[in-house]
């Protein structure tokens, strides 16, 4: 089990990363419309972040449709948004504390409901949550609010524990029954992030990705791949995408050393994430810290 005392006595910085987090999202999600570009939105999103405090915990997310996470526009992406179901996920951290939540965008007006199932049960949760619950009964509020609108959790994502420098720590928050007994103590931070689908619900990897983070450092061989690692290696142990390093690096390099790096293990990447029978896919998500007297939710957005 962690050690949760930086935590408690660190409070302002999560709840700073966790106000920028969520006045990012409500920001994002105006810009989020037919005929905007899917590559601007996401830039003007990690600008504001910048702009407000911050700096990003991981890049935009903006997965569409059956893509469930992990989706974010390569360097020249020609995306542009139409009808989409836009999962919008925004990172934010201050010295390494971590705000993170999401809102799901239905642009086609066909997928509301769907959309509805996956906020409504992150809020059933926020009005339960407290110390001492255990995990399995956070997942069952998730399922039984889902699927009280006629969709399924997707059994195979899940909510995640925060910690400094760290998006994806334990536990893991499930969103359904999984008979997890383990309690919320106090002083963890944890995100919760039911998605909804019309599918199968269930998730694969898709083959590439331009999302990856530093596991560890390893000798590098290559000049190519040890030119391009020093600014790999400032991101510590968050997510990066090639659209950021782009910028500095001529791409077929960077596609070079990146794959040398996960090859050598240095690197984690984070393909996009496809309901398994291409189902429609919501998501819904806040940050929270699990106090002793009280749960406080940090990503305030009233979406």
């Amino acid at each position: 089990m962690n050690d949760y005392t930086e935590i408690v006595g660190n409070l302002d910085d999560w709840r700073k990363a966790g106000k920028i987090a969520s006045e990012a999202l409500e920001y994002g999600r105006k810009l989020v419309k037919p005929g905007a570009k899917f590559i601007e939105v996401a830039d003007l999103i990690e600008t504001k972040i910048v702009e407000l405090g911050g700096q990003c915990a991981f890049p935009c997310g903006l997965s569409l449709d059956h893509v469930a996470a992990h989706q974010c526009p390569d360097p020249d992406d020609k995306i542009v948004f139409a009808e989409q179901v836009v999962k919008l996920d925004v990172g934010v951290h201050v010295n390494g504390a971590i705000g993170d939540n999401a809102v799901t965008i239905d642009l086609s007006g066909k997928y509301s409901d769907l959309a509805k199932s996956s906020k409504a049960a992150v809020d059933a949760v926020a009005k339960e949550i407290h110390v001492g619950m255990e995990l399995r009964k956070i997942g069952k509020i998730v399922s039984d609010t889902i699927t009280s609108y006629g969709y399924k959790p997707i059994r195979n994502l899940s909510g995640h524990g925060l910690m400094p420098y760290d998006v994806h720590e334990w536990p893991t928050v499930p969103n359904y029954d999984n008979q997890d007994t383990t309690k919320l103590v106090h002083g963890m931070i944890i995100a919760c992030e039911p998605f909804a689908t019309d599918g199968e619900g269930l998730v694969n990897e898709a083959e590439d990705a331009n999302i990856f983070s530093m596991v560890q450092k390893r000798p590098i061989r290559s000049p190519i791949t040890r030119a391009i690692s020093p600014d790999v290696e400032s991101y510590k142990t968050l997510p990066f995408t090639t659209r950021w390093l782009s910028r500095t690096h001529h791409p077929v390099k960077l596609n070079f050393a990146l794959r040398e790096m996960v090859q050598s293990g240095m690197l984690h990447a984070y393909p996009p994430l496809l309901e398994a029978k291409r189902g429609m896919v919501s998501q819904h998500e806040r940050t929270f810290f699990v106090g002793e007297d009280k749960v406080e939710c940090l990503t305030p957005w009233k979406i």
